[in-house]
């Protein structure tokens, strides 16, 4: 059996695409998908049968082999980094919470580091997995 990787699938629309191995594009209907499999993530390894439709290649009996890897995951900062970084953070909120209880608020510039600090590191933190 022919496997290769979804390159898109929509549940909406009720089809999509696989990328075979050997680079061709095969054409995917909801009905090929396995009991109970409703959608399928861009990138997830599957092995299929193939047949020739009026409009090309088809996939039939299609069986998922796994899961697509996950690119959050893959570039993630390791944990000890995000610890120090978590610790800077800390001590910039506790500056302006400092500042802020002697009834003045953070300069520009701290205000703009405190801001960069905090979008870096919600980005960082921000897992769709």
């Amino acid at each position: 059996m022919p496997t290769g990787k979804i390159r898109w699938f929509e549940a909406k629309k009720g089809y999509g695409f696989i990328t075979g191995d050997d680079g061709e594009d095969i054409f995917l209907p909801k009905t090929a998908l396995p009991a109970g499999v409703t959608t399928l993530r861009k990138g997830a390894k599957v092995e299929f049968s193939r047949v020739d439709g009026r409009k090309g290649p088809q996939a039939m009996d299609v069986v998922v082999l796994g899961p697509a890897p996950s690119v959050i995951k893959a570039t993630r900062p390791k944990a000890d980094d995000m610890a120090a970084i978590v610790e800077d953070l800390i001590k910039l909120l506790d500056a302006a919470g400092n500042s802020l209880r002697r009834h003045r608020y953070p300069s520009a510039q701290e205000s703009h580091k405190l801001a960069t600090m905090l979008r870096a590191v919600a980005d960082d933190f921000d897992v769709q997995d």
